[in-house]
């Protein structure tokens, strides 16, 4: 085991931005990080770049559900915290979390990580031309809809009866007479 929470390296999430597919990874590190391995849920990876990955000369990969960074010649990143490296994305889904890291030293053994809490977005329509846009929208839900309803409710079902009434119970007899009695 590491020397418990006084090495423990803190992940977090910052500056997340679904419609830009773009997110932040903070790192708070009290001791040199030689390596970083971590797992995201709820998105798609397309990418890692920037932050003090980038700036320590590390090597950094991706799959669709992970990032990994090391340096190929032993460089660290120094203790501190900063960005560790920004994070493109597609397939945003209502909640982005970490599900797994592992972090190193310089020797190769592990270090306590510790994981932010999961980033959740406001769920809605994000589309402005549809009548139940969500300006506060971040992650969108395939709510939009396009047309009101004869009560006006944006994306409502409600449907004029033969008698011209909104939602009303008037129907057509056999002889096609509005509330007729024939059968």
């Amino acid at each position: 085991e590491g020397g418990g929470t006084d090495d423990a390296v803190e992940l977090s999430f910052q500056n997340v931005d679904t419609s830009s597919g773009t997110l932040d990874v903070y790192m708070v590190n009290a001791t040199p990080v030689a390596g970083f391995q971590f797992n995201l849920s709820g998105l798609t990876i397309t990418g890692a770049a920037g932050g003090s990955a980038a700036d320590a000369g590390f090597m950094t990969s991706t799959s669709a559900a992970m990032v990994l960074g090391f340096s190929l010649s032993g460089a660290t990143i120094p203790a501190g915290e900063g960005v560790l490296t920004t994070v493109s994305f597609s397939d945003a889904g209502d909640e982005i979390c970490f599900t797994d890291a592992v972090l190193s030293d310089s020797s190769g053994s592990p270090l306590d990580s510790s994981l932010g809490d999961c980033f959740s977005g406001t769920p809605g329509c994000m589309d402005d031309t549809a009548c139940n846009y969500n300006a506060d929208a971040t992650v969108d839900d395939g709510s939009c809809a396009y047309e009101t309803d004869c009560a006006g409710e944006c994306g409502g079902s409600a449907m004029e009866d033969c008698a011209g009434e909104c939602n009303g119970s008037a129907m057509e007899d056999c002889a096609g007479d509005c509330n007729g009695s024939a059968m």
